[in-house]
């Protein structure tokens, strides 16, 4: 490759750079709030948007149902089933676009949906949340 040629080429390497940087990657949950459990810039900035999210598949409170909960960290025992189980502070609900199909509690998912914050309570399960994902899909990461 002649020089000529690989200075035509660095526009379109910006160009390609400057898209790739512009698209997110995967969200933490934990990048969702503040210290403070607030949300963050970056969930204020996103609300509204589709976003996608990295974590894992707590079990299902019910089965056949098109609703789960995302959690940062592997969770064997459904944590809204158990008492005496702490209450995780690092979770998001998730209102998939078809009834889930149920994954190991210990593989990671990568959900992807429209970032909806406020309060909400569902009115077929009474779950409360304060961040979600709706018209979401997911996927094994």
């Amino acid at each position: 490759m002649n020089r000529r040629r690989i200075l035509a080429m660095m526009p379109a390497l910006a160009i390609a750079r400057a898209a790739r940087a512009a698209t997110p990657g995967p969200v933490r949950l934990r990048e969702l709030y503040n210290k403070d459990l607030s949300f963050s810039d970056l969930a204020q900035g996103a609300m509204g948007k589709r976003i996608a999210v990295s974590g894992f598949m707590a079990p299902p409170l019910r089965a056949e149902s098109v609703f789960f909960v995302l959690t940062n960290r592997p969770m064997a025992v459904c944590p809204f089933c158990e008492p005496g189980m702490p209450w995780p502070d690092d979770i998001l609900a998730v209102y998939a676009r078809r009834i889930v199909d149920v994954v190991p509690f210990n593989v990671p998912i990568l959900a992807e949906g429209i970032l909806e914050l406020g309060d909400h309570v569902d009115p077929e399960l009474g779950f409360y949340s304060k961040v979600r994902l709706a018209d979401a899909t997911f996927a094994r990461a």
